[in-house]
């Protein structure tokens, strides 16, 4: 079966904005840090790509969903540091709301197939 017809195949970016917002509403955190994180709520296959993890990271900072400050240690690099904002935690929220709606139409499209054999 080719790929582009495996079921749940398709963008693995669908998810990533959910999930960073997700990852950053429990605590700030660095890319590196957040990359890990994000790659255990199992939207993204294999390793989170960092560039693409940055480039989301860049556009939620330009849209205002994130903040970012470095932050400089006495030993090693400096980090930056993300922080989901006010606004942040709406989106959050909304995704929250859509991902419900999509789970129960899951939920009542696999009932169905069950029950019609």
């Amino acid at each position: 079966m080719e790929e582009k017809n495996t079921p749940g195949s398709g963008r693995q970016e669908r998810y990533i904005q959910a999930s960073i917002l997700l990852g950053l509403n429990a605590s700030p955190s660095y890319g590196y840090e957040l990359i890990n994180t994000i790659q255990r709520y199992g939207f993204i296959e294999g390793a989170a790509p960092p560039g693409m993890i940055y480039r989301h990271l860049r556009q939620m900072e330009e849209d205002n969903l994130v903040r970012s400050e470095w932050e400089t240690q006495d030993a090693g690099a400096a980090k930056r540091i993300y922080t989901i904002t006010e606004e942040g935690r709406e989106v959050l929220e909304l995704w929250v709301r859509y991902m419900e709606l999509q789970a129960s139409k899951l939920q009542a499209f696999v009932q169905r197939y069950r029950k019609e054999g």
